[in-house]
């Protein structure tokens, strides 16, 4: 986060088990926070969560100091994709010198294997950062695609645009990649189709788990 004096290890909020989540989220005491950068936020969030509209981790830092109202014993409720990012935001909570923070352990990831969807208060897709870009109740891959232009999600709406390229680039970027790297985008594109073709899957269109040791260095 870039703040050295905040350290984990030392001072964290409450651990919240994802089968008690709703309870605490539902209170209408409780300010609900979305640590993620813009881009997950985007396809999914939990209801009633607020979105910082931060571009990169790194930001929520100044978002936190410049909006959040100096009440000490506001009940913060704060969640990321897999716990990691959310436990550090409580770290830094507690040092700016709120007391009752709380955050998701094991994440949206952990909630959404073990929540049943008829209870969820979680609206959307989860982001994860691999080919299958959103995850929904039981973990099952939801309808989103990857850009790899600018590694922003796509909707089935961004497909229909016009500036949408297949394995290239999507509104979001269209006009700002560089023609260099949409020529190399379009020649990986390419290959993906050639190994189509050939009843093989392009090591670029699996996601991490399913390569090889040797292949994920």
């Amino acid at each position: 986060m870039g703040v050295p004096e905040v350290d984990p290890l030392k001072e964290v909020g409450t651990y919240v088990d994802a089968t008690q989540w709703n309870e605490l989220i539902e209170d209408p005491d409780t300010l609900l926070i979305d640590t993620r950068n813009d881009y997950e936020v985007a396809i999914g969030k939990f209801k009633g969560a607020v979105d910082p509209e931060t571009p990169t981790f790194r930001d929520f830092p100044e978002w936190a100091r410049t909006h959040l109202e100096k009440k000490p014993g506001q009940k913060i409720a704060m969640y990321c994709t897999g716990g990691i990012r959310c436990e550090k935001a409580t770290s830094l909570l507690k040092h700016m010198g709120y007391d009752n923070v709380y955050h998701l352990k094991g994440g949206i990831l952990k909630y959404l294997e073990t929540v049943p969807d008829e209870k969820s208060t979680w609206e959307g897709s989860c982001f994860v950062f691999d080919q299958r870009v959103g995850l929904q109740h039981g973990l099952s891959q939801g309808e989103y695609d990857l850009c790899h232009g600018c590694r922003n999600p796509i909707t089935p709406e961004d497909r229909q645009d016009p500036r949408f390229e297949q394995g290239v680039s999507c509104p979001h970027c269209a006009t700002t990649l560089s023609e260099d790297k949409k020529s190399r985008l379009r020649e990986r594109q390419k290959q993906i189709e050639l190994a189509r073709q050939r009843g093989e899957c392009h090591i670029g269109t699996r996601a991490p788990k399913d390569l090889k040791p040797d292949e994920q260095q």
